[in-house]
């Protein structure tokens, strides 16, 4: 029987993409945009991007960015710490480590930083004075003037980290929930404690989850160190606005710290991708690894049969 070459194979026809006007116009009004933002940037001579030269080594600024890096990486590390203590209470079996977990979690999500942070830095108004002792009218064992104790600095780093410590906390409750059941039942048949398999099997793999977002949270943590400007500070938004409030050259000297901020996070961007791309690649190692085991523990029951 002869084969019909009217029609053709389907291995032997070649696909043509029917043509998208939409994608088209589309990618014209975008590069068309983009041209007229750049000839913005270059052209406009009120950006004065000599003046944004000189001042983006300047001493104060350099100064202000490395406060900024600094209220960025303690608000991240309290703000996990206190996360994950309030991540094992909400997940304990006791009403009241679960209710005192989820309060706090309501109310530093729900109140903004920058509110929190007005709040602490005008604590004395409240409590003039910070002690420790017997509560209710009992004698004091140490004491301490407010206004001493809640500076700026300290006022920053409480707003920041609480709000961080509410997020940071669900986060690691969706990963210590994501670990399988049957790893603590297996840590529990071998004498493990709670608090060891927790330690050594439940957090590592949680944390394992839970660092892309964390990636992210670092990311908007350090643009919310902005916000510190409101308390005299000097991080690198406000020791910006300290130097164009002499000079008066306010577009460059904010251009000056929108690079810097741009800079910053372009980094913190490319360590978060380093590190799912290293977490990804360990992940499947560690799959082919159980697969190549059961293989090679069925072929042996296999031969044990024969």
């Amino acid at each position: 029987m002869s084969e019909d070459r009217s029609h053709p194979s389907i291995h032997e026809v070649t696909v043509i993409a029917v043509p998208k006007i939409g994608h088209w116009i589309g990618g014209i009004a975008l590069a068309v945009f983009a041209v007229i933002f750049l000839q913005v940037l270059v052209t406009n001579v009120n950006m004065q991007w000599g003046v944004v030269a000189q001042y983006m080594l300047n001493p104060a600024i350099l100064s202000g960015l490395g406060m900024t890096l600094l209220l960025t990486a303690l608000a991240m590390v309290l703000g996990l710490a206190i996360g994950v203590v309030l991540a094992i209470m909400r997940l304990s079996g006791s009403h009241v480590f679960q209710l005192a977990s989820w309060g706090w979690i309501w109310f530093f999500r729900g109140v903004p930083p920058l509110v929190q942070m007005i709040f602490w830095y005008n604590l004395a108004l409240l409590l003039p004075e910070l002690s420790i002792g017997i509560p209710f009218g009992g004698p004091k064992l140490v004491s301490w003037n407010t206004n001493e104790v809640i500076t700026p600095f300290s006022a920053a780093i409480m707003g920041l980290a609480f709000t961080e410590s509410a997020y940071a906390a669900e986060m690691i409750r969706a990963g210590i929930q994501a670990v399988n059941t049957g790893q603590t039942e297996a840590a529990a048949t071998l004498g493990m404690t709670r608090g060891q398999t927790l330690r050594r099997i439940v957090l590592p793999q949680a944390l394992r989850i839970v660092i892309p977002p964390i990636g992210n949270d670092t990311i908007s943590m350090l643009k919310f160190t902005s916000l510190v400007s409101v308390l005299a500070l000097p991080d690198l938004l406000y020791s910006a606005q300290m130097v164009y409030a002499r000079t008066y050259q306010t577009v460059p000297l904010l251009l000056v710290a929108t690079i810097w901020y741009l800079v910053l996070t372009t980094i913190l961007t490319a360590v978060e991708h380093a590190i799912e791309h290293r977490l990804k690649a360990e992940h499947h190692s560690s799959k082919k690894t159980q697969a190549r085991t059961s293989l090679f523990r069925l072929f042996a029951r296999q031969q044990e049969a024969r």
